[in-house]
């Protein structure tokens, strides 16, 4: 006997009529008619791709043609968000990444990727999320509980999701990058026992951690390539890794800013060796470091070696050096502004302690005092503005740990956790990717989404009706050159 077999998705039920037989002594229900989506229960009205909207009776059949119901409102959704960062990603190509990368997961990646971007906060609250915004009509197949999360950071946590992600993504911004890079690590305090979790002592601060080295292109800003290593490997030991994936991954570096953890005889061989320049600085307690503060510190406040940088007063003395074997180039620079803080400090602290002249003026002569190191000559003027492009690096680790739920960790397996770190690092570009478009305005990507969720959308049956946007979400329109759209059919 023919009956209704239910299914639910999403909170939407789909009816088909279904014949009950015994096959091999098995009670088993055959399909008979897919009778669609239930639009409304107790009138037997229906929809489907192939009939449109009908009549089902079960004592008469299909009754065909009918009108549908009147219009109803559905929902009330957050809107404006959702709307223009997905009309950012879709016209600039990126959306298309992710559905090529990710073809079975496409409605979850792309839902949690919102997720993180507009809202964040810890997994479990991102069906939540998506229940109240304008991403549950553009992802609609998302699977968003918290035990299919966790599976799905395991899937694309798979190497050859990241391996295939990272070809597109490279060639999808080739045209924006250069061939200088920035490349720096920061630690994620982890204190769930997985293999990358580990003791590590940075900068005297002790903690349970993995650790992220992360590459950025010194002249978009954009994040190329990341690594993680275990919490207890030192940077020193992990650039040359690094350059080496690059290279598999299509790019060529000619020219690396690195911080002065990657200071080693070895790095700056290889870096020589592959023919890299370079910049990097000298931590205090090197050998070179403190021959040069010794053979070079005590004329440097003359007026032939002042510099302005930005707001700044320094003074830069430039000596050439052998490098490993080869000529080298070393900047001493002497922070005017932060000596004369220090000094003061430093002579409140020893004052009354008895301490000799000469001692006092040995550590006088030290403060303020820090050494960048350059495989290339580089007029003292112009040393500082292209050192310090490696706060865009910073930034960026500001913008995964900030604004895009780089940390905390919430993940119990190296698999979960290496799709976290792919998740966050296509977020970051995202959020990166957003705020470029308002660099010459006093906006950023975190203030733009602020203002565009407060733009709500009704949803009725076969239409979306956003309500009408303030002037400051028309400025936002208008600075994306994004229609603000009157209506959007279904």
């Amino acid at each position: 006997m023919a009956h209704i077999h239910i299914d639910r998705k999403n909170g939407t039920e789909y009816h088909t009529l279904v014949e009950s037989k015994r096959i091999d002594g098995r009670k088993v229900d055959v399909p008979i008619l897919y009778l669609g989506r239930v639009i409304d229960k107790e009138k037997g009205i229906y929809r489907n791709r192939e009939r449109g909207t009908f009549v089902y009776k079960s004592d008469r059949g299909i009754i065909e043609p009918v009108q549908p119901p009147p219009t109803k409102e559905k929902l009330i959704l957050d809107f404006g968000d959702s709307y223009v960062l997905n009309e950012v990603i879709t016209t600039t190509g990126f959306k298309d990444i992710m559905t090529a990368v990710f073809p079975s997961d496409k409605d979850t990646v792309l839902s949690m990727l919102f997720y993180r971007v507009l809202s964040g906060g810890a997994s479990r609250y991102a069906l939540t999320y998506w229940e109240g915004s304008y991403c549950r009509l553009l992802f609609p197949a998302a699977s968003l509980e918290s035990q299919r999360v966790s599976e799905f950071y395991k899937r694309i946590g798979d190497e050859s999701f990241h391996r295939e992600f990272f070809k597109a993504y490279i060639a999808h911004i080739l045209p924006e990058i250069g061939t200088g890079v920035l490349v720096d690590s920061t630690g994620l305090p982890n204190d769930i026992h997985i293999p990358l979790t580990a003791v590590n002592n940075h900068n005297h601060v002790i903690s349970n951690e993995a650790r992220l080295i992360l590459v950025v292109d010194r002249k978009s800003g954009l994040p190329l390539y990341f690594r993680y290593v275990a919490g207890n490997i030192v940077d020193v030991s992990t650039l040359k890794s690094t350059l080496i994936e690059l290279k598999c991954n299509g790019i060529d570096v000619e020219y690396a800013i690195v911080d002065a953890g990657y200071y080693s005889e070895k790095n700056i061989k290889g870096l020589q060796g592959d023919e890299i320049a370079f910049i990097t600085r000298l931590k205090p307690n090197l050998k070179l470091y403190k021959g040069l503060v010794a053979s070079h510190t005590h004329d440097i406040g003359k007026s032939k070696y002042l510099v302005k940088y930005q707001s700044r007063f320094l003074h830069i003395k430039k000596a050439e050096i052998s490098l490993f074997g080869k000529t080298g180039y070393a900047y001493i620079c002497q922070d005017d502004d932060l000596k004369h803080t220090l000094e003061k400090g430093y002579y409140r602290d020893v004052y009354d302690e008895g301490i000799s002249p000469e001692k006092i003026d040995e550590a006088v002569n030290e403060l303020g005092i820090f050494i960048l190191i350059s495989s290339e000559s580089i007029p003292p003027c112009d040393l500082l503005p292209l050192y310090y492009t490696r706060q865009i690096v910073e930034q960026t680790f500001d913008i995964g740990k900030n604004n895009v739920d780089l940390i905390p960790l919430r993940v119990h397996s190296v698999e979960a956790f290496r799709g976290h770190l792919l998740m966050s690092f296509i977020a970051s570009y995202v959020y990166i990717l957003m705020n470029s478009y308002f660099t010459k305005t006093d906006r950023c990507a975190l203030g733009v989404f602020r203002i565009m969720k407060n733009q709500k959308c009704k949803v009725y049956e076969n239409v979306i009706v956003p309500q009408e946007p303030t002037k400051a979400m028309n400025e936002i329109y208008k600075t994306l050159t994004i229609e603000a759209k009157e209506k959007i059919d279904c």
